[in-house]
């Protein structure tokens, strides 16, 4: 993803959001390419906040016996009060669970899963205990590096448009379709923008 000519384009089709590219400067937006450890740490933190995610993924990653991250096979030998133990509750335990088996069993090989189109991604990532549409759209983002996804389901991207265009209120799913069609074929660089923009920390 060339963030520079994606950058230009967002603020030649948009001017509102090129005003606010300009203020928060280059993109940085960084991508984790380890699917396994990709889509374990979204769902880590799911609900619960940017510095308590860090540390639950501290703890999980200090299950790893000398490595960076555990592996799903070694998870799948843990029991369920370790996993707890690092911080997950009962359902992400499961879920995390879940995740491992897929990779573990090989029903997902990510040089396949980089070979799918977005959609394709999503409807495999789904069956997954604990994976939503959010959840697989953040993968396209920050692991595949896809260009163009906009996850209209996220609350902070809502807000952010919302703020940016000086909405009434947080735009539907249809409205913010709609107000990101110029942007394409680099909308998730927009959604970046567009979370720096709050001032919070970045997703991704």
């Amino acid at each position: 993803m060339d963030f520079e000519i994606a950058s230009r384009h967002l603020t030649q089709a948009d001017p509102i959001l090129g005003a606010a590219i300009e203020r928060i400067g280059p993109c940085t937006m960084g991508f984790e390419p380890d699917a396994w450890r990709a889509l374990a740490s979204s769902i880590i933190g799911q609900q619960v906040s940017v510095h308590a995610a860090r540390a639950i993924r501290g703890r999980f990653a200090a299950l790893s016996l000398g490595h960076d991250f555990p592996a799903p096979d070694y998870i799948l030998t843990l029991p369920d009060e370790t996993l707890r133990g690092a911080g997950l509750s009962g359902n992400k335990a499961r879920s995390i669970q879940d995740l491992a088996r897929h990779f573990a069993q090989a029903v997902f090989i990510p040089a396949q899963l980089a070979a799918l189109d977005d959609e394709a991604v999503i409807a495999a990532l789904l069956p997954v205990r604990g994976i939503g549409r959010w959840t697989a759209e953040m993968f396209l983002i920050s692991s595949l590096g896809r260009p163009d996804v906009l996850a209209v389901d996220d609350l902070g991207l809502r807000n952010a448009m919302k703020k940016l265009y000086a909405l009434d209120a947080p735009p539907a799913p249809a409205a913010m379709r709609a107000l990101a069609e110029p942007w394409r074929p680099f909308r998730s660089v927009a959604s970046w923008y567009l979370w720096r923009s709050l001032d919070n920390e970045p997703k991704l």
